[in-house]
Order: structure tokens, then sequence, then C-alpha cells
């Protein structure tokens, strides 16, 4: 009989209505219950509480807690479900992907845009799926969402209120559950570990996520670094660029680059960066900028975090942003 452990960690899963407002107030076996999710069932569902928040309340240190949480039920579990909420779901998938290096089961993420005591509830149906994938001989980190599993470094939020919340960025699905079966978009044999199981948890959140727009100054460079901020990801336009017209950033960044690590990012959702493609992208990569290359700005933020964790040598940290741990860039 396989074992799965769920992990509750709160969000609109598991929301009831309050004076204040939707609050995450149930407890995994009250979520079970609501949903109709049988403990044994082919399987023995185990269920621990970690946290119970809105997930916009979610920090770096829950991150931490989290890949505890996790990498201590791996020799236990044949697979693990963490239910959360859906705003800072993906950078928990995505941080979670590198704090837990060569994971060798199947930890699957999943929560719903409805709380589950609302009719027409998208829990119920997430949390089947989220289960039922963790029961798979496949290893990493998922995300489960409206029948779709994602890869968990892949998957953004899109939308703000429909059910069809996240969308697999720059790579496919994985997989798709129809009813009882697991349908797979991709071979399952891509989704093995590389080694034995290490928890990494050594980060430095003290990075920042500055969007480009007309109008921006080169001052707001300096005020980062002075309240001790080690690292910028910059969400640029199209393909990557920095204006240097009228308001020149592209001097600060060429100035702070071989101290502090600059990451450029796009404001689109596909396709990634191309500094090469454009006049003003080949004057960023000058500066010695550091492409996101085709990474969700989830996936951007949180490795930025994690290579800082390991080293402030920016060479260094250019190297681990381009290196592929877990398909979270194409290689």
């Amino acid at each position: 009989m396989k074992r799965i452990l769920i992990i509750g960690t709160g969000g609109t899963i598991a929301s009831a209505k309050t004076e204040a407002g939707y609050k995450s107030v149930f407890s995994v076996d009250e979520i079970l219950n609501l949903a109709g999710i049988k403990l044994e069932n082919g399987y023995k569902i185990d269920r621990t509480n970690i946290l119970n928040l809105d997930s916009t309340l979610i920090q770096p240190e829950d991150w931490e807690l989290i890949a505890k949480e996790v990498f201590k039920a791996l020799d236990e579990y044949d697979g693990i479900v963490i239910t959360h909420g859906t705003d800072t779901l993906g950078y928990t998938a995505s941080m979670l992907s590198f704090m837990l290096r060569n994971v060798n089961k199947p930890v699957v993420l999943t929560g719903s845009m409805l709380p589950i005591t609302e009719k027409g509830s998208d829990a119920p149906r997430n949390l089947k799926a989220a289960i039922k994938f963790a029961m798979e001989e496949v290893a990493g980190v998922f995300v489960a969402f409206m029948d779709k599993i994602m890869l968990g470094c892949r998957a953004s939020k899109v939308r703000a209120l429909g059910l069809n919340a996240f969308m697999s960025i720059n790579y496919p699905d994985v997989a798709y559950v129809k009813g009882e079966k697991i349908l797979y978009n991709l071979p399952k044999e891509k989704f093995r570990p590389n080694g034995e199981p290490e928890l990494d948890i050594k980060y430095d959140p003290r990075v920042v996520f500055l969007r480009i727009i007309p109008g921006l100054g080169e001052e707001i460079i300096d005020a980062i670094i002075n309240t001790g901020y080690r690292g910028i990801v910059l969400e640029g336009y199209g393909a990557g660029g920095i204006p240097y017209r009228k308001r020149n950033l592209l001097d600060k960044i060429k100035e702070i680059a071989p101290k502090i690590p600059v990451v450029m990012t796009t404001q689109a959702i596909h396709d990634g960066v191309d500094m090469t493609k454009y006049e003003v992208g080949r004057r960023a990569l000058e500066t010695g900028i550091i492409p996101a290359k085709d990474m969700t700005k989830e996936a951007t933020v949180t490795k930025l975090m994690w290579a800082l964790g390991h080293t402030k040598d920016v060479e260094e940290v250019r190297k681990i942003m381009h290196t592929n741990y877990v398909n979270e860039i194409e290689s």
C-alpha cells in the first residue's frame, strides 16, 4: 500500500469566510473530510500541519521549514503533497526545487482558487490530482492544478481569479490527470534523481525584484544597494534591455555589476530573454548583467537567493544561474 504525506501550509484551500474576509483556518484533516477524500483507499494518507497562512504571508524562512519537513519524510513515504496558497505557490515550488537536491519521490504542491467550503470549489479536484500523481514512480517537485501536472520550477500563476490559474512557462506540461489515469506528456524517464537526496537550504533572501518602466531613474539602484540588498533581478521589456536615454540605468548597472549580481528577466510571459537580439540588449550585456534566459520570474528570484547563499562572487553566481539543475533553464 502506498503511503502519502500531506503537509498543510494554509491558503485558499484551507480558508473559510470570516468577518475580515477569507482566512486560512482548516487543518489538513478538515480539508480532506470536506473534499470527501478517504484516508485509506488503496493508499494510506498521513497528515501534518506546519503552517496555516494566506500565502501572501509566506516568507523565505517558511521555504526552509517546508523543505526540512519534506526531506525528513522522504524515506518513510512514497510521495508528498503540500497544500499551499496560490499567490506565492510558484515561488515555493521553485525554491523547493533547488533546496531538495536529487529528491527521489514526487513532491506535489497544490491549492485552490475557491475555498473548500464554496460551491464549485476546485479544491477537491486539485487535491485528488495531487494525491494521484504523488503515487507515481517519478521524482521531482511538481504543481498539480486543474488536472495539469507542471514542473515546479516552471509553474507560474497567470490568473488572479480564474480556476485555470497556473501555466507551465517555456516548458511542456509534465502530465494530465484524466479520471483514474495519468497521461504523460513527457517521458517519465526525464524525472529521475541524479544522485542521493540532499537538503541544501543555504540562501540569502536579500534580493530585490525591480520592474523597468519609462521614467525609472538610476538613483533607485543606489537606494537598493544602500539598504543592504545583495542581488537584483531586473524585469525588462521584451527580449531584454536597459534604458540609457535621458535616464541612464546602463552606466549605473555597469558600475555595480562587478560587485552585485544583476539578473535580467522579461516582462513578457513567454520565450525568455535574448539580449543579443537588439542594440539595447547588447549594450546591457556589456555591463556584466546576467541573462535569466527562459526561467520564470519565480525561478529567477529564488535561484538567485539560493545562489547567493552559496557564494557572493558575481562570476560564481553567474555560473550557478546558467547551470541547469532541475530543468529550470534551457540547457
